[in-house]
């Protein structure tokens, strides 16, 4: 299927790794235009050159900072002209259970989490609004549908998102910008299986080693498995494109059955 996408100005956050880069690998194979932004620039640039894409542009910037939404959508219109599509990717989390939380903790993940993709989405939707057409995904997690006392301060402010997702979705959908959100569950990117990422920090508190927290996450899901970047991009890549004419305010789940609702 022709997703329609080629030419298309694109912007990935936290693109440089996991689901931001499987999002922009597949955009890229589409034909699309991408720009391409996270914190770390050496990473960044070594993403850009494994894509080897005609059309990547990079930018090294933490979405969290002041202005920084307006620095993002400038990028993409200095170097494409337009802005088509934004994918809201960037943000990370540790294992922290409620006892061990503070305020700081709080706030640095609904700034990640909420304001960050508030404010692009706030500076992107009226530039794609003039041009008559637009897609914005917010990359969220399962764990916004099914907050866990693991790591609430996640949870809290994925469902944060999920709210936030559908309320600009109802305001741009008459004006051509369609919002939707993906919910991965556990997956096999960088943030579960890097030393002292979430794998480490589950194992350190439950004992073995990560790749066993990890199978044993899986071994958990009905499907048997965590997911792949890869299959968590094939979803938001068609939310990107004009094939999904008709999904407005969405939460697709791709999180091998992990919620076990039907709605």
């Amino acid at each position: 299927m022709d997703l329609q996408l080629k030419g298309r100005a694109c912007i990935v956050t936290g693109g440089s790794r996991g689901f931001g880069y499987a999002i922009a690998e597949r955009l890229v194979e589409e034909g699309a235009c991408l720009l391409l932004v996270a914190r770390d620039g050496h990473a960044l640039h070594e993403a850009a050159d494994r894509l080897n894409g005609p059309h990547v542009a990079t930018l090294a910037v933490d979405v969290t900072h002041a202005g920084a939404a307006e620095k993002i959508v400038t990028a993409c219109r200095g170097r494409f002209g337009r802005v088509d599509v934004l994918v809201n990717n960037a943000g990370g989390t540790k294992v922290l259970p409620m006892d061990e939380l503070t305020d700081h903790d709080w706030l640095d993940q609904w700034e990640q989490h909420v304001h960050a993709p508030m404010r692009l989405m706030r500076a992107a939707a009226p530039v794609m609004a003039a041009a008559g057409f637009g897609r914005i995904v917010n990359v969220t997690s399962s764990s916004g549908r099914r907050p866990s006392s693991q790591n609430p301060a996640y949870g809290v402010a994925k469902s944060g998102q999920l709210a936030l997702s559908r309320a600009f979705a109802e305001h741009w959908a008459p004006r051509g910008v369609l919002v939707n959100a993906i919910a991965p569950g556990p997956a096999s990117t960088e943030l579960w299986t890097e030393p002292g990422g979430m794998g480490d920090q589950v194992a350190a508190r439950k004992g073995g080693t990560a790749e066993e927290a990890v199978e044993a996450m899986g071994a958990a899901l009905p499907l048997g498995r965590v997911g792949t970047p890869g299959e968590v991009a094939d979803i938001a890549v068609f939310l990107c494109s004009p094939r999904a004419a008709n999904v407005v305010g969405a939460v697709w789940s791709v999180d091998g059955g992990a919620v076990r609702t039907i709605i």
